[in-house]
């Protein structure tokens, strides 16, 4: 149980430990107890600066795609931890398969947003306004989830479900420490 409670949520031996004695074995409640734990640890982490990381640099089989990417976290300890280097052998993989334009959506240009909002309502001529609205934001979601690693399904989870933000909070609560990503770069032969 300790095990599957640790691959659920990320969280460390410890705090699983004491989540399932307070949940007196019952796993659902221990998961409940776990991420309101995990939320506010990951909160706190937040606000910390990440002034060490590692430049991780992954080729695709076959040699056609190849990602440089900087990950940064608070210690050098962590940077050289094999969990660390795991997750940004991960993200360079999400990189490769997925070609994500920018980290994250503050990146994406005013005027690549101004577009797409207005190719989303001209598509949707003659619906009422209001439908317009919410129609043209869901079609920015979709847009930031195809170009914004952090918005992006992550392509090893099976169910599609958790998206590489994900990924990062679940590695900040498992690392104990900030950790972001900063920067990357994509190469494509003949692209």
């Amino acid at each position: 149980m300790i095990s599957e409670l640790r691959e659920k949520t990320g969280a460390g031996l410890l705090d699983v430990k004491k989540a399932l004695d307070e949940a007196k074995g019952n796993m659902e409640e221990a998961v409940t107890i776990l991420r309101k734990k995990l939320g506010n640890k990951i909160d706190k982490l937040a606000s910390r600066a990440t002034k060490e990381g590692l430049v991780h640099a992954y080729i695709h089989v076959g040699g056609k795609v190849g990602v440089l990417l900087e990950v940064n976290c608070e210690t050098d300890f962590v940077a050289k931890n094999e969990d660390f280097k795991a997750f940004c052998q991960d993200v360079c993989l999400q990189i490769a398969a997925a070609s994500p334009l920018y980290v994250r959506r503050e990146e994406v240009p005013e005027a690549d947003l101004a577009k797409e909002r207005d190719i989303a309502a001209a598509q949707m001529a003659g619906k009422p306004a209001a439908a317009i609205q919410k129609i043209v934001e869901g079609k920015l979601e979709k847009f930031y989830s195809q170009v914004c690693l952090l918005d992006q399904p992550f392509v090893k989870d099976p169910e599609g479900k958790k998206t590489i933000k994900d990924l990062l909070t679940e590695k900040v609560g498992v690392m104990g420490e900030n950790m972001g990503i900063r920067r990357f770069t994509r190469y494509q032969l003949g692209a």
